[in-house]
């Protein structure tokens, strides 16, 4: 999964995102809103925020693992795609060509939180992107098997280009 996992890569980096990585989030987020998961998996980031209140209005996925989750790439999501969200939220790939295709495409769309590992906020590759960064929620290692905690720190990132901002806010633990 991560740089020094000992764990094998999942395929199309399906890990489901656990309730502890979520809670961070939702204190950032206004109340009750709508929301488009273009990389949903089997529906495990959906679930948690619905539970909390929230409501998923669109969600796919290259290779959708639950009912109700439609066939779809987020690479190549369309406005009309997201219906009617007011925000994209994600736990994408972490592969860095997909990861920053998404952020892109995304963040031109709608502003787009997601979930990565934090090193990547340090990288000459993500100089363009944290451009359009607005707000960083550090969130600690993630226990993606279960009992066992990622090797990788992780945050939510908040990408938006359609509004115009003061910089990063960095939300610390």
């Amino acid at each position: 999964m991560g740089k020094r996992s000992e764990f094998e890569r999942k395929p199309l980096d399906f890990y489901e995102t656990p309730l502890a990585a979520v809670g961070p989030l939702l204190h950032c987020l206004p109340v009750g809103i709508r929301f488009c998961e273009p990389c949903a998996g089997a529906g495990a980031l959906v679930g948690h925020l619905e539970r909390s209140g929230h409501t998923c209005v669109a969600a796919y996925d290259v290779v959708p693992r639950a009912d109700g989750i439609g066939v779809g790439d987020a690479s190549f999501l369309q406005r009309g795609d997201c219906g009617g969200a007011e925000f994209i939220i994600t736990n994408p790939p972490w592969n860095r060509q997909a990861l920053h295709q998404i952020i892109e495409r995304c963040a031109a769309l709608l502003p787009t939180w997601l979930l990565f590992d934090a090193d990547w906020m340090h990288t000459k590759q993500a100089k363009l992107h944290l451009e359009i960064c607005h707000k960083i929620i550090s969130i600690g290692r993630v226990k993606w098997f279960g009992n066992t905690s990622g090797m990788d720190n992780c945050c939510w990132y908040l990408f938006d280009v359609q509004k115009k901002y003061e910089g990063t806010i960095f939300v610390g633990r």
